[in-house]
């Protein structure tokens, strides 16, 4: 590993670890955790740019980029037809099981 690789998991690492702390703590509202996991989904990306090597596995963090900004769409798109349908984003009104 170089030190460049090792310099890049101990920056990443603790964002990672940041942003799920994030997602546990601010539960309540469907948009902060859709930040929260947006951000995860970011920092996931610069760790698949730093440690890409050659130019093949290249095109591996532009793939990523692009299921994370659908992935941002679908999310924004749920929660604004679950503010219609329920009247709020909390997720504790949220019940996905509807007998």
């Amino acid at each position: 590993m170089t030190t460049l690789q090792l310099s890049a998991a101990l920056l990443i690492a603790p964002l990672f670890a940041i942003t799920l702390i994030g997602l546990a703590v601010h539960r309540t509202h469907l948009l902060s955790a859709l930040l929260c996991l947006e951000c995860s989904m970011l920092i996931i990306f610069l760790g698949m740019t730093l440690h890409t090597q050659s130019l093949s596995p290249r095109m591996l963090p532009l793939v990523v980029l692009t299921l994370s900004a659908c992935d941002a769409g679908l999310g924004l798109s749920l929660m604004v037809a679950t503010a219609r349908t329920q009247n709020s984003d909390n997720l504790k009104t949220l019940n996905l099981i509807k007998w």
